[in-house]
Protein backbone atom coordinates (compact mmCIF):
# COMPACT_ATOMS: atom_id res chain seq x y z
CA UNK A 1 0.00 0.00 0.00
CA UNK A 2 1.02 3.48 -0.50
CA UNK A 3 0.35 4.62 2.98
CA UNK A 4 2.84 2.38 4.00
CA UNK A 5 5.99 3.97 5.31
CA UNK A 6 9.19 1.25 5.00
CA UNK A 7 11.72 1.43 7.69
CA UNK A 8 14.40 1.89 4.85
CA UNK A 9 14.97 4.82 2.84
CA UNK A 10 15.30 2.65 -0.99
CA UNK A 11 13.42 -0.20 -2.14
CA UNK A 12 14.10 -2.95 -3.68
CA UNK A 13 12.49 -2.55 -6.58
CA UNK A 14 13.81 1.12 -7.65
CA UNK A 15 17.26 -0.02 -6.80
CA UNK A 16 18.14 -3.61 -5.83
CA UNK A 17 21.97 -3.14 -5.27
CA UNK A 18 21.75 -0.16 -3.08
CA UNK A 19 18.31 -1.47 -1.13
CA UNK A 20 21.15 -4.46 -0.08
CA UNK A 21 23.75 -1.87 1.27
CA UNK A 22 20.93 -0.26 2.79
CA UNK A 23 19.73 -3.84 4.73
CA UNK A 24 23.55 -4.24 5.44
CA UNK A 25 24.13 -0.89 7.18
CA UNK A 26 20.21 -0.42 8.76
CA UNK A 27 20.12 -3.84 10.14
CA UNK A 28 23.79 -3.28 11.52
CA UNK A 29 25.11 -6.75 10.16
CA UNK A 30 28.67 -5.29 9.06
CA UNK A 31 30.56 -2.05 7.83
CA UNK A 32 34.00 -1.42 6.29
CA UNK A 33 36.90 -2.14 7.84
CA UNK A 34 38.99 0.71 5.82
CA UNK A 35 41.25 -1.91 4.49
CA UNK A 36 40.51 -2.73 0.70
CA UNK A 37 37.73 -5.69 -0.07
CA UNK A 38 37.37 -6.23 3.77
CA UNK A 39 34.58 -5.59 6.58
CA UNK A 40 33.58 -5.38 10.21
CA UNK A 41 31.17 -8.11 10.71
CA UNK A 42 29.08 -6.84 13.68
CA UNK A 43 27.65 -8.24 16.68
CA UNK A 44 23.77 -9.13 15.04
CA UNK A 45 25.57 -10.32 11.33
CA UNK A 46 28.69 -12.20 13.27
CA UNK A 47 25.24 -13.78 15.32
CA UNK A 48 23.77 -15.12 12.43
CA UNK A 49 26.95 -16.44 11.27
CA UNK A 50 27.55 -18.72 14.50
CA UNK A 51 24.21 -19.86 13.88
CA UNK A 52 25.07 -21.11 10.69
CA UNK A 53 28.53 -22.59 12.07
CA UNK A 54 26.71 -24.27 15.08
CA UNK A 55 23.96 -26.08 12.40
CA UNK A 56 26.53 -26.94 9.86
CA UNK A 57 29.15 -28.06 12.39
CA UNK A 58 26.65 -30.21 13.96
CA UNK A 59 25.93 -31.79 10.60
CA UNK A 60 29.39 -32.24 9.24
CA UNK A 61 30.09 -34.19 12.43
CA UNK A 62 27.05 -36.32 12.53
CA UNK A 63 29.05 -38.00 9.35
CA UNK A 64 32.10 -38.70 11.12
CA UNK A 65 33.98 -35.78 10.05
CA UNK A 66 36.65 -34.34 12.26
CA UNK A 67 37.58 -30.71 12.48
CA UNK A 68 41.18 -29.25 12.35
CA UNK A 69 43.78 -26.65 11.50
CA UNK A 70 46.27 -25.61 9.20
CA UNK A 71 48.20 -22.43 8.42
CA UNK A 72 47.38 -19.87 7.02
CA UNK A 73 50.60 -19.06 4.71
CA UNK A 74 51.11 -21.73 2.13
CA UNK A 75 54.37 -22.29 1.09
CA UNK A 76 54.39 -20.93 -2.94
CA UNK A 77 55.91 -24.39 -3.99
CA UNK A 78 52.64 -26.34 -3.24
CA UNK A 79 51.01 -24.33 -5.47
CA UNK A 80 53.30 -24.90 -8.31
CA UNK A 81 53.24 -28.77 -7.98
CA UNK A 82 49.66 -28.68 -9.13
CA UNK A 83 49.54 -26.26 -12.46
CA UNK A 84 45.52 -26.18 -12.78
CA UNK A 85 45.31 -25.32 -9.62
CA UNK A 86 47.68 -22.49 -9.40
CA UNK A 87 46.10 -21.37 -12.70
CA UNK A 88 43.06 -20.94 -11.21
CA UNK A 89 43.72 -18.75 -8.25
CA UNK A 90 46.78 -17.20 -9.20
CA UNK A 91 45.11 -13.85 -9.82
CA UNK A 92 43.56 -13.63 -6.31
CA UNK A 93 46.95 -14.46 -4.35
CA UNK A 94 48.17 -12.46 -1.57
CA UNK A 95 51.75 -13.63 -0.95
CA UNK A 96 53.91 -12.86 1.68
CA UNK A 97 57.42 -12.06 0.74
CA UNK A 98 59.18 -10.06 3.91
CA UNK A 99 59.34 -10.48 7.40
CA UNK A 100 60.16 -7.95 8.68
CA UNK A 101 59.64 -3.49 8.40
CA UNK A 102 62.26 -0.91 8.97
CA UNK A 103 61.85 3.11 9.09
CA UNK A 104 62.04 4.38 5.75
CA UNK A 105 64.05 7.56 7.37
CA UNK A 106 60.95 9.47 6.41
CA UNK A 107 58.59 8.50 9.35
CA UNK A 108 57.22 5.36 7.19
CA UNK A 109 57.76 1.82 6.90
CA UNK A 110 59.32 -0.60 4.61
CA UNK A 111 60.08 -3.90 3.75
CA UNK A 112 63.74 -4.61 5.26
CA UNK A 113 65.95 -5.95 2.26
CA UNK A 114 67.66 -8.01 4.48
CA UNK A 115 64.03 -9.54 5.84
CA UNK A 116 63.03 -11.19 2.22
CA UNK A 117 61.92 -15.20 2.69
CA UNK A 118 63.74 -17.33 1.21
CA UNK A 119 60.42 -18.49 -0.38
CA UNK A 120 56.79 -16.49 -0.70
CA UNK A 121 54.11 -17.60 1.67
CA UNK A 122 50.75 -17.51 -0.02
CA UNK A 123 47.75 -16.42 2.09
CA UNK A 124 45.30 -18.76 1.96
CA UNK A 125 43.11 -18.94 -1.16
CA UNK A 126 42.25 -22.34 -0.19
CA UNK A 127 43.84 -25.27 1.38
CA UNK A 128 43.86 -28.48 -0.77
CA UNK A 129 48.18 -28.22 -1.12
CA UNK A 130 48.94 -28.05 2.54
CA UNK A 131 45.84 -30.34 4.16
CA UNK A 132 47.27 -32.94 1.20
CA UNK A 133 50.60 -32.36 3.03
CA UNK A 134 49.27 -33.82 5.98
CA UNK A 135 47.36 -36.61 4.69
CA UNK A 136 50.81 -37.99 3.14
CA UNK A 137 51.84 -38.23 6.63
CA UNK A 138 48.87 -39.37 8.33
CA UNK A 139 47.74 -42.44 5.27
CA UNK A 140 49.67 -45.47 5.32
CA UNK A 141 47.46 -48.38 4.58
CA UNK A 142 43.96 -48.77 3.62
CA UNK A 143 42.98 -49.08 7.59
CA UNK A 144 43.69 -45.14 7.63
CA UNK A 145 41.12 -44.34 5.42
CA UNK A 146 38.85 -42.64 4.40
CA UNK A 147 40.61 -40.02 6.33
CA UNK A 148 37.60 -37.20 7.00
CA UNK A 149 38.69 -33.61 7.74
CA UNK A 150 36.81 -30.08 7.79
CA UNK A 151 38.41 -26.93 8.96
CA UNK A 152 36.52 -23.44 9.90
CA UNK A 153 38.79 -20.77 9.00
CA UNK A 154 39.03 -17.46 7.07
CA UNK A 155 40.55 -17.40 3.21
CA UNK A 156 41.87 -14.29 1.17
CA UNK A 157 41.12 -13.79 -2.61
CA UNK A 158 42.36 -10.57 -3.61
CA UNK A 159 38.67 -9.23 -5.62
CA UNK A 160 38.91 -6.90 -8.28
CA UNK A 161 35.12 -5.86 -6.91
CA UNK A 162 33.76 -6.30 -3.48
CA UNK A 163 30.38 -6.47 -1.66
CA UNK A 164 29.89 -6.99 1.69
CA UNK A 165 29.45 -10.95 2.21
CA UNK A 166 29.17 -11.53 -1.67
CA UNK A 167 32.80 -11.07 -2.50
CA UNK A 168 35.21 -9.86 -0.26
CA UNK A 169 39.00 -10.15 -0.21
CA UNK A 170 38.57 -11.70 3.05
CA UNK A 171 35.79 -14.04 3.87
CA UNK A 172 34.59 -17.18 6.47
CA UNK A 173 34.18 -20.27 5.77
CA UNK A 174 34.31 -24.36 6.18
CA UNK A 175 36.18 -26.64 4.22
CA UNK A 176 36.50 -30.09 4.13
CA UNK A 177 39.06 -32.44 2.96
CA UNK A 178 38.74 -36.08 2.75
CA UNK A 179 40.48 -38.84 1.13
CA UNK A 180 38.98 -42.36 -0.06
CA UNK A 181 40.41 -46.06 -1.21
CA UNK A 182 38.50 -45.23 -4.80
CA UNK A 183 36.28 -43.51 -7.25
CA UNK A 184 33.02 -44.75 -5.79
CA UNK A 185 33.41 -44.27 -2.24
CA UNK A 186 35.19 -40.08 -3.09
CA UNK A 187 32.15 -39.35 -5.14
CA UNK A 188 29.82 -41.03 -2.22
CA UNK A 189 31.35 -38.21 -0.09
CA UNK A 190 31.27 -35.71 -2.91
CA UNK A 191 27.36 -36.31 -2.85
CA UNK A 192 27.01 -37.26 0.63
CA UNK A 193 28.45 -33.10 1.33
CA UNK A 194 26.24 -31.79 -1.16
CA UNK A 195 23.15 -33.39 0.10
CA UNK A 196 24.06 -31.82 3.24
CA UNK A 197 24.52 -28.31 2.02
CA UNK A 198 21.05 -28.78 0.41
CA UNK A 199 19.57 -30.05 3.81
CA UNK A 200 20.78 -26.95 5.73
CA UNK A 201 20.93 -24.61 3.78
CA UNK A 202 16.84 -25.33 2.99
CA UNK A 203 15.92 -26.35 6.28
CA UNK A 204 17.79 -24.02 8.05
CA UNK A 205 18.27 -20.72 5.71
CA UNK A 206 15.24 -21.29 4.04
CA UNK A 207 16.97 -20.92 0.84
CA UNK A 208 15.20 -22.97 -1.76
CA UNK A 209 18.35 -24.44 -4.15
CA UNK A 210 18.95 -26.57 -7.12
CA UNK A 211 21.28 -28.91 -7.19
CA UNK A 212 23.66 -29.89 -9.94
CA UNK A 213 26.92 -30.61 -11.94
CA UNK A 214 29.12 -27.82 -12.83
CA UNK A 215 30.17 -27.72 -16.29
CA UNK A 216 33.42 -28.23 -17.60
CA UNK A 217 34.41 -24.63 -17.70
CA UNK A 218 33.49 -23.88 -14.40
CA UNK A 219 35.05 -26.80 -12.12
CA UNK A 220 37.06 -26.34 -8.87
CA UNK A 221 40.59 -25.71 -10.45
CA UNK A 222 42.19 -29.33 -10.84
CA UNK A 223 38.63 -31.33 -9.75
CA UNK A 224 37.01 -34.31 -12.02
CA UNK A 225 33.72 -33.16 -10.99
CA UNK A 226 32.24 -29.87 -9.13
CA UNK A 227 28.86 -29.95 -7.73
CA UNK A 228 26.66 -26.75 -6.80
CA UNK A 229 23.79 -25.65 -5.07
CA UNK A 230 22.31 -22.46 -6.31
CA UNK A 231 19.72 -20.11 -5.01
CA UNK A 232 17.87 -17.22 -6.45
CA UNK A 233 18.06 -13.67 -5.34
CA UNK A 234 14.78 -11.49 -5.34
CA UNK A 235 16.40 -9.82 -8.56
CA UNK A 236 16.52 -13.02 -10.35
CA UNK A 237 20.03 -13.74 -10.17
CA UNK A 238 21.92 -16.84 -8.92
CA UNK A 239 23.79 -17.06 -5.86
CA UNK A 240 26.56 -20.00 -5.52
CA UNK A 241 25.34 -21.44 -2.00
CA UNK A 242 27.91 -24.29 -1.62
CA UNK A 243 29.87 -26.38 -3.87
CA UNK A 244 31.72 -30.13 -3.52
CA UNK A 245 34.32 -31.05 -5.53
CA UNK A 246 35.40 -34.99 -6.68
CA UNK A 247 39.26 -34.66 -6.94
CA UNK A 248 40.08 -37.80 -8.46
CA UNK A 249 43.84 -38.62 -7.90
CA UNK A 250 45.10 -35.43 -9.27
CA UNK A 251 45.70 -33.97 -6.34
CA UNK A 252 47.18 -37.10 -4.57
CA UNK A 253 49.69 -37.63 -7.53
CA UNK A 254 50.56 -34.14 -6.84
CA UNK A 255 51.47 -34.35 -2.57
CA UNK A 256 51.86 -37.79 -2.92
CA UNK A 257 48.60 -39.44 -1.10
CA UNK A 258 49.16 -42.89 -1.31
CA UNK A 259 48.17 -45.94 0.64
CA UNK A 260 48.71 -49.68 0.68
CA UNK A 261 45.86 -51.99 -0.54
CA UNK A 262 44.73 -55.18 1.04
CA UNK A 263 47.39 -56.96 -1.62
CA UNK A 264 49.89 -55.31 -0.57
CA UNK A 265 50.32 -52.78 -3.60
CA UNK A 266 50.68 -49.00 -3.22
CA UNK A 267 47.93 -47.21 -4.95
CA UNK A 268 46.74 -43.10 -4.95
CA UNK A 269 44.09 -42.22 -2.77
CA UNK A 270 41.16 -40.31 -4.45
CA UNK A 271 40.14 -37.20 -2.52
CA UNK A 272 37.46 -34.67 -2.17
CA UNK A 273 36.86 -30.84 -0.99
CA UNK A 274 33.85 -29.18 -0.17
CA UNK A 275 32.82 -25.82 1.11
CA UNK A 276 30.38 -22.85 2.22
CA UNK A 277 31.20 -19.32 3.11
CA UNK A 278 29.53 -15.91 4.93
CA UNK A 279 27.74 -15.41 1.37
CA UNK A 280 25.33 -17.55 2.53
CA UNK A 281 24.60 -14.66 4.40
CA UNK A 282 24.26 -12.48 1.25
CA UNK A 283 22.13 -15.06 0.22
CA UNK A 284 20.11 -14.44 3.42
CA UNK A 285 19.75 -11.17 2.99
CA UNK A 286 18.69 -10.88 -0.76
CA UNK A 287 16.63 -13.62 -0.54
CA UNK A 288 14.13 -12.66 3.00
CA UNK A 289 14.86 -8.90 2.89
CA UNK A 290 12.33 -6.56 2.78
CA UNK A 291 11.70 -2.68 2.06
CA UNK A 292 12.02 -2.96 5.98
CA UNK A 293 15.14 -4.71 6.28
CA UNK A 294 16.51 -8.22 7.01
CA UNK A 295 13.70 -11.20 8.03
CA UNK A 296 16.04 -13.49 9.74
CA UNK A 297 14.54 -17.30 9.47
CA UNK A 298 14.19 -18.45 12.98
CA UNK A 299 16.58 -21.38 13.09
CA UNK A 300 19.39 -18.69 12.23
CA UNK A 301 18.12 -16.02 14.44
CA UNK A 302 20.64 -15.41 17.42
CA UNK A 303 17.15 -14.19 19.27
CA UNK A 304 14.19 -15.60 18.20
CA UNK A 305 11.77 -13.46 20.81
CA UNK A 306 12.71 -9.96 21.67
CA UNK A 307 11.18 -8.57 24.48
CA UNK A 308 11.18 -4.75 24.61
CA UNK A 309 9.31 -3.30 28.23
CA UNK A 310 8.00 0.33 27.74
CA UNK A 311 10.06 1.63 30.07
CA UNK A 312 9.47 5.41 31.42
CA UNK A 313 11.91 5.91 33.55
CA UNK A 314 9.62 5.36 36.71
CA UNK A 315 9.13 3.70 39.97
CA UNK A 316 6.90 1.68 38.00
CA UNK A 317 9.10 0.28 35.71
CA UNK A 318 10.81 -1.89 38.06
CA UNK A 319 6.91 -3.86 38.00
CA UNK A 320 7.27 -4.00 34.59
CA UNK A 321 10.57 -5.24 34.09
CA UNK A 322 9.36 -7.73 36.69
CA UNK A 323 6.77 -8.97 34.42
CA UNK A 324 8.76 -9.20 31.19
CA UNK A 325 11.62 -10.87 32.92
CA UNK A 326 8.72 -13.90 33.78
CA UNK A 327 7.95 -13.51 30.17
CA UNK A 328 11.75 -14.23 29.30
CA UNK A 329 11.68 -17.15 31.81
CA UNK A 330 8.35 -18.80 30.60
CA UNK A 331 9.81 -18.61 26.78
CA UNK A 332 13.36 -19.79 27.37
CA UNK A 333 11.62 -23.20 28.78
CA UNK A 334 10.05 -23.58 25.83
CA UNK A 335 11.72 -25.72 22.99
CA UNK A 336 11.35 -24.77 18.85
CA UNK A 337 13.20 -26.98 16.37
CA UNK A 338 15.07 -29.18 19.00
CA UNK A 339 16.38 -26.25 21.03
CA UNK A 340 15.58 -23.92 23.84
CA UNK A 341 13.64 -20.34 22.41
CA UNK A 342 16.29 -17.64 22.34
CA UNK A 343 15.03 -15.18 23.54
CA UNK A 344 16.53 -11.55 24.68
CA UNK A 345 15.24 -9.19 26.84
CA UNK A 346 15.64 -5.88 25.88
CA UNK A 347 16.27 -2.94 28.33
CA UNK A 348 18.23 -0.20 26.82
CA UNK A 349 16.97 3.02 27.49
CA UNK A 350 14.88 4.96 24.78
CA UNK A 351 11.36 4.99 23.72
CA UNK A 352 10.10 1.80 23.03
CA UNK A 353 9.21 2.59 18.85
CA UNK A 354 12.55 3.21 18.14
CA UNK A 355 13.80 0.11 19.88
CA UNK A 356 11.14 -1.68 17.64
CA UNK A 357 11.88 -0.47 14.27
CA UNK A 358 15.50 -1.47 15.44
CA UNK A 359 14.33 -4.96 15.84
CA UNK A 360 12.55 -4.66 12.46
CA UNK A 361 15.17 -4.25 10.09
CA UNK A 362 17.43 -6.59 11.75
CA UNK A 363 15.02 -9.04 11.40
CA UNK A 364 14.18 -10.64 14.47
CA UNK A 365 11.17 -12.97 13.94
CA UNK A 366 9.23 -12.07 16.81
CA UNK A 367 9.14 -8.80 18.68
CA UNK A 368 6.98 -8.29 22.01
CA UNK A 369 6.51 -4.63 23.24
CA UNK A 370 4.72 -5.15 26.84
CA UNK A 371 3.56 -1.60 28.63
CA UNK A 372 1.58 -0.62 31.63
CA UNK A 373 -1.69 -1.66 30.34
CA UNK A 374 -0.91 -4.87 28.59
CA UNK A 375 0.84 -6.21 32.19
CA UNK A 376 -2.51 -4.95 33.42
CA UNK A 377 -4.26 -7.09 31.28
CA UNK A 378 -2.09 -9.88 31.56
CA UNK A 379 -1.33 -9.77 28.24
CA UNK A 380 1.46 -8.43 25.19
CA UNK A 381 1.50 -6.69 22.33
CA UNK A 382 3.08 -9.32 19.58
CA UNK A 383 4.55 -8.36 16.26
CA UNK A 384 5.33 -10.52 13.69
CA UNK A 385 8.46 -9.98 11.74
CA UNK A 386 7.37 -11.56 8.49
CA UNK A 387 3.73 -10.29 8.77
CA UNK A 388 4.22 -6.62 9.96
CA UNK A 389 1.78 -4.40 7.86
CA UNK A 390 -1.50 -4.13 8.48
CA UNK A 391 -2.69 -3.72 4.52
CA UNK A 392 -6.65 -2.43 4.99
CA UNK A 393 -5.36 0.77 6.97
CA UNK A 394 -1.03 0.39 6.83
CA UNK A 395 -0.42 0.25 10.02
CA UNK A 396 1.96 -1.91 12.06
CA UNK A 397 0.24 -5.33 12.39
CA UNK A 398 0.26 -6.07 16.27
CA UNK A 399 -1.47 -9.11 17.86
CA UNK A 400 -2.53 -8.18 21.46
CA UNK A 401 -2.94 -11.29 22.55
CA UNK A 402 -2.81 -13.19 26.67
CA UNK A 403 0.38 -13.73 28.27
CA UNK A 404 0.07 -17.21 28.92
CA UNK A 405 -0.69 -18.39 25.97
CA UNK A 406 1.90 -16.54 23.95
CA UNK A 407 4.56 -18.24 25.98
CA UNK A 408 3.02 -21.79 24.64
CA UNK A 409 2.15 -21.03 21.15
CA UNK A 410 6.07 -18.89 20.77
CA UNK A 411 7.41 -22.54 19.80
CA UNK A 412 4.82 -23.60 16.85
CA UNK A 413 4.46 -19.44 15.64
CA UNK A 414 8.59 -20.20 14.85
CA UNK A 415 8.23 -23.24 13.24
CA UNK A 416 5.31 -21.58 11.25
CA UNK A 417 7.65 -18.65 10.20
CA UNK A 418 10.46 -20.97 9.10
CA UNK A 419 8.00 -22.78 6.88
CA UNK A 420 6.48 -19.98 5.45
CA UNK A 421 9.59 -18.59 4.29
CA UNK A 422 10.92 -21.50 2.68
CA UNK A 423 7.72 -21.50 0.86
CA UNK A 424 7.44 -17.99 -0.14
CA UNK A 425 10.71 -17.90 -1.33
CA UNK A 426 10.52 -21.34 -3.23
CA UNK A 427 7.43 -20.00 -4.73
CA UNK A 428 8.90 -17.35 -6.26
CA UNK A 429 12.13 -19.42 -7.57
CA UNK A 430 9.71 -21.66 -9.46
CA UNK A 431 7.69 -18.55 -10.60
CA UNK A 432 10.77 -17.21 -12.22
CA UNK A 433 12.33 -19.86 -13.71
CA UNK A 434 11.09 -20.15 -17.48
CA UNK A 435 10.84 -23.43 -19.49
CA UNK A 436 10.75 -23.77 -23.77
CA UNK A 437 13.29 -21.31 -24.85
CA UNK A 438 14.71 -22.44 -27.87
CA UNK A 439 16.89 -19.87 -30.02
CA UNK A 440 19.83 -17.13 -28.38
CA UNK A 441 16.95 -14.91 -29.54
CA UNK A 442 14.66 -15.83 -26.71
CA UNK A 443 17.48 -15.96 -24.16
CA UNK A 444 18.51 -12.40 -25.28
CA UNK A 445 14.92 -10.91 -25.77
CA UNK A 446 14.35 -12.64 -21.89
CA UNK A 447 17.29 -10.75 -20.62
CA UNK A 448 16.76 -7.39 -22.45
CA UNK A 449 17.30 -3.86 -20.68
CA UNK A 450 13.34 -3.78 -20.91
CA UNK A 451 12.96 -7.19 -17.64
CA UNK A 452 14.41 -5.40 -14.67
CA UNK A 453 15.01 -8.32 -12.47
CA UNK A 454 14.50 -11.29 -15.13
CA UNK A 455 14.97 -15.18 -13.50
CA UNK A 456 17.06 -18.29 -14.75
CA UNK A 457 16.23 -20.06 -17.97
CA UNK A 458 16.40 -23.88 -18.42
CA UNK A 459 17.82 -25.18 -21.91
CA UNK A 460 18.47 -28.31 -23.69
CA UNK A 461 21.87 -28.56 -24.82
CA UNK A 462 24.47 -30.96 -26.37
CA UNK A 463 27.17 -30.35 -23.33
CA UNK A 464 30.16 -29.45 -25.83
CA UNK A 465 33.62 -29.56 -24.65
CA UNK A 466 36.97 -27.60 -25.94
CA UNK A 467 36.39 -25.32 -28.11
CA UNK A 468 32.67 -25.65 -28.57
CA UNK A 469 32.51 -24.95 -25.16
CA UNK A 470 34.46 -21.80 -24.85
CA UNK A 471 32.17 -20.24 -27.98
CA UNK A 472 29.04 -21.09 -25.54
CA UNK A 473 30.80 -19.53 -22.80
CA UNK A 474 32.12 -16.52 -24.82
CA UNK A 475 28.10 -16.55 -26.24
CA UNK A 476 26.60 -16.04 -22.98
CA UNK A 477 29.40 -13.71 -21.21
CA UNK A 478 28.09 -11.60 -24.20
CA UNK A 479 25.07 -11.18 -22.46
CA UNK A 480 26.57 -11.25 -18.73
CA UNK A 481 25.08 -14.60 -18.44
CA UNK A 482 26.66 -18.23 -16.97
CA UNK A 483 26.05 -21.72 -16.92
CA UNK A 484 25.08 -22.25 -13.17
CA UNK A 485 24.58 -26.32 -13.22
CA UNK A 486 22.82 -29.44 -14.89
CA UNK A 487 19.85 -29.53 -12.64
CA UNK A 488 20.19 -33.21 -10.80
CA UNK A 489 16.42 -34.54 -11.43
CA UNK A 490 15.52 -32.77 -14.49
CA UNK A 491 12.78 -33.68 -17.52
CA UNK A 492 14.57 -35.86 -20.23
CA UNK A 493 15.78 -34.26 -22.96
CA UNK A 494 13.56 -34.14 -25.92
CA UNK A 495 14.74 -31.65 -28.26
CA UNK A 496 18.23 -30.12 -29.49
CA UNK A 497 21.14 -28.28 -28.21
CA UNK A 498 20.10 -24.27 -28.26
CA UNK A 499 23.63 -23.48 -29.10
CA UNK A 500 25.30 -26.25 -31.53
CA UNK A 501 21.78 -27.19 -33.35
CA UNK A 502 22.95 -30.94 -31.93
CA UNK A 503 20.90 -33.74 -30.18
CA UNK A 504 20.81 -32.33 -26.16
CA UNK A 505 21.94 -34.82 -23.78
CA UNK A 506 21.26 -32.48 -20.49
CA UNK A 507 19.11 -29.25 -19.51
CA UNK A 508 21.00 -27.00 -17.58
CA UNK A 509 20.20 -23.28 -15.88
CA UNK A 510 21.63 -20.31 -17.19
CA UNK A 511 21.47 -17.27 -15.09
CA UNK A 512 22.50 -13.68 -14.38
CA UNK A 513 24.74 -14.54 -11.01
CA UNK A 514 26.85 -13.07 -8.26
Amino acid sequence: MSNIRHALSVKREDDFAAWYQAVISEADLAEDSGVRGCMVIKPWGYGIWERIQRLMDDRIKAAGVQNCYFPIFIPLKNFEREAQHVEGFAKEMAVVTHHRLISDGKGGLVPDPEAKLEEPLVVRPTSETIIGDAMARWVQSWRDLPLLTNQWANVVRWEMRTRMFLRTSEFLWQEGHTAHENREQAQEETMRALEMYRACVEEDLALPVITGEKPENERFPGAVETWSIEAMMQDGKALQAGTSHYLGTNFAQAAGIKYQDREGTEQLCHTTSWGTSTRMIGGVIMTHGDDDGLRVPPRIAPHQVVILPMLRDKPEDEALLAYCEEVCAGLAKQWSMGEPLRVLLDKRPGKAAGKRWDWVRKGAPLIVEVGSRDMEGGKVALIRRSDLWNLENGKTNFDFTDRDAFIVEAPAMLEQIQQDMFEEARERRDANIKRGVTSMEEVAAFYSAETKYPGWLEVQWSKPTGDALEKVVETLKAHKLTIRNVPMNAEAVDGTCIFTGEPAVERILIAKAY
